[in-house]
């Protein structure tokens, strides 16, 4: 089976081809359409990849998306989790607060953890 991810790969590289040969966006879309239906990339996304592509050398585009900023996710690993449950099996009455100072996640998560996480563990 196919994953959304594989199938905007397959279909950049065919926009990367296409407009290599100098097809127009709206000639790419036209002719991706017929052949990936309703899973077509839009039109917008077509042009702006044919951009792209226009400026760079085929042999160094990178396909794949680039990794976006942000926070990361690494609030609910399982290290976080575990910490989080020895914190409140040797305390009880530990605060969130303090476990979320030990951990280093913010009190929100702990109280996910704690109410949602480890209640399904329990």
């Amino acid at each position: 089976m196919v994953t959304s991810n594989d199938l905007l790969i397959k279909q950049r590289s065919v926009i990367e081809f296409s407009a290599a040969e100098g097809c127009s966006a709206a000639n790419i879309h036209a002719r991706m359409k017929t052949v990936y239906g309703e899973m077509c990339t839009s039109d917008c996304a077509i042009c702006k990849w044919v951009r792209i592509f226009k400026g760079e050398d085929p042999r160094e585009t990178i396909l794949r998306d680039r990794k976006c900023s942000g926070r990361p996710f690494s609030a609910s690993v399982t290290t976080h989790r575990e910490k989080v449950d020895c914190m409140i099996r040797a305390n009880r009455r530990v605060k969130q607060k303090e476990i979320a100072n030990a951990v280093g996640i913010s009190k929100e998560r702990v109280h996910h953890i704690v109410t949602t996480v480890l209640v399904l563990n329990s």
